[in-house]
């Protein structure tokens, strides 16, 4: 996914989150100026708010009867009535303005999965590759090197050997390269991480705030945050990494927005987070993949917030 690309979904989760927030009090001042203060950030930012704001507004018409109808009884419209009207909307959004860069991005892989499937490759090279869910790969190999990008999701490598020709993953800013090793690689919510299960492999992060070129090891990880240009680093136990081929996600103070990313490849439609101070948080635990919407929960309870699946295309996580 292109930097452009990926600011513009930044910027249209941002101005979802407005909306939600914006829906669930409707009376309140905060939630106004706060999107008065975002809108006035930039022209982009009012692109994407004016794009919001209409698909919002056609669902709020076909909701109009139902929320009339309730205040007629002499009742508010519920907390629940206002998250799908968002919803709605929310999915439209997702038809009509996400599904383009999402084929822009896919018709640049040579490998893809769609939401829970995962695939086993073979690169021309003898390499063995595990694909993960909602994940895609580009493979770009030469007589001098072996170069492959993960322009989304996650992947696992078994590399075959070939001293002269170095086997290059890339991520985003990210390269890791190794000889003959295997590791594992992933994005989510914009975050690279990369854990080494045996051999040794090289990241080179350009412009990192420190340790932007790291040697790892049998059981070291490191992350790297773009937002913050901030790398992170830790370790594993033997057969831990890339626990998520035996559906078990293993987290170590990891981002709630990158374990709900992570976890939502095996989540059909589109999850939604209505407050960004959620997603910053920081959750350690083992989380099982056999029940992925429990495990969401888990992940999220501790930040204080709750599941709701609205739709089986559209999930929500709001404060409780």
């Amino acid at each position: 996914m292109s930097e452009t690309e990926q600011d513009q979904d930044r910027l249209t989760d941002e101005a979802i989150d407005l909306v939600i927030r914006l829906q669930n009090d409707p009376g309140n001042p905060v939630a106004g100026e706060m999107i008065r203060s975002w809108r006035t950030r930039s022209p982009e930012h009012e692109r994407i708010w004016a794009r919001v704001a209409k698909l919002h507004g056609a669902a709020g018409k076909i909701l109009a009867e139902r929320q009339n109808a309730e205040r007629d009884q002499g009742h508010e419209p519920s907390r629940r009535l206002l998250l799908i009207g968002g919803a709605i909307g929310l999915g439209a959004l997702g038809a009509g303005y996400t599904t383009l860069p999402e084929i822009l991005l896919r018709s640049r892989a040579d490998h893809t999965t769609g939401k829970g499937e995962t695939r086993a490759l073979s690169l021309p090279d003898g390499t063995n590759v595990a694909l993960g869910p909602d994940s895609a790969l580009a493979v770009d190999y030469s007589d001098v090197r072996r170069r492959v990008e993960l322009l989304q999701g996650m992947a696992f490598f078994e590399v075959t050997r070939e001293p002269a020709r170095p086997f290059v993953v890339a991520a985003g800013d990210l390269a890791a390269t190794a000889l003959g090793t295997a590791y594992d690689v992933s994005s989510d919510a914009g975050i690279v991480q990369v854990a080494v299960d045996h051999g040794v492999v090289e990241t080179v992060v350009p412009g990192a705030v420190s340790s932007a070129r790291l040697k790892l090891e049998a059981g070291d990880w490191m992350s790297f945050d773009p937002s913050l240009r901030k790398v992170e680093r830790g370790r594993l136990e033997a057969g831990q990494v890339g626990a998520w081929r035996d559906k078990l996600i293993i987290a170590e103070k990891e981002s709630v927005a990158a374990l709900v990313a992570r976890i939502g490849r095996w989540i059909p439609g589109r999850i939604i987070m209505a407050d960004p101070f959620i997603a910053s948080q920081r959750v350690s635990g083992l989380f099982d993949l056999n029940d992925p919407i429990r495990a969401l929960e888990a992940v999220v309870h501790p930040a204080g917030a709750r599941v709701r699946q609205i739709s089986s295309f559209i999930t929500i996580i709001s404060p409780l």
